[in-house]
């Protein structure tokens, strides 16, 4: 089994990213994070450049986890994405980093971890910074 992490380079990216090293750990999976940029974008600020990757696997080897990162862009919903490679990489559980947003905002704008913790079919963990 792997524990899957929605990544993007944000306080709750770290946040999530963290917890998910840790999940990994215990469980004694490998972990699989999720940097993609939506395809055709021509400026993406979610991808981690090549410094910021090789900081993430060099912290999740450190603390004794196998990783991969995946970063191949994705056409539509980013909330479909992370569900889609969950199913892929048969994930044991899915780790999301959440951001404060007023009531009124989640009622109007809706939220890629919301979805996210609605249609995927297996636990997710949701952390804040």
């Amino acid at each position: 089994m792997t524990v899957l992490v929605a990544y993007i380079r944000t306080a709750e990216g770290d946040a999530a990213f963290a917890a998910a090293v840790e999940e990994a750990g215990r469980r004694s999976e490998r972990l699989v994070v999720l940097n993609t940029p939506r395809e055709g974008a021509p400026v993406s600020t979610v991808v981690a450049g090549e410094a910021a990757v090789e900081t993430l696997v060099q912290r999740a080897t450190a603390a004794g986890v196998e990783v991969e990162v995946r970063q191949d862009a994705h056409a539509g919903d980013t909330a479909e994405e992370v569900v889609r490679v969950a199913d892929q990489v048969d994930a044991s559980v899915i780790v999301i980093g959440l951001r404060r947003r007023s009531p009124v905002g989640k009622l109007f704008l809706g939220s890629a971890a919301q979805r996210i913790l609605l249609d995927a079919d297996r636990p997710v963990l949701a952390v804040k910074p």
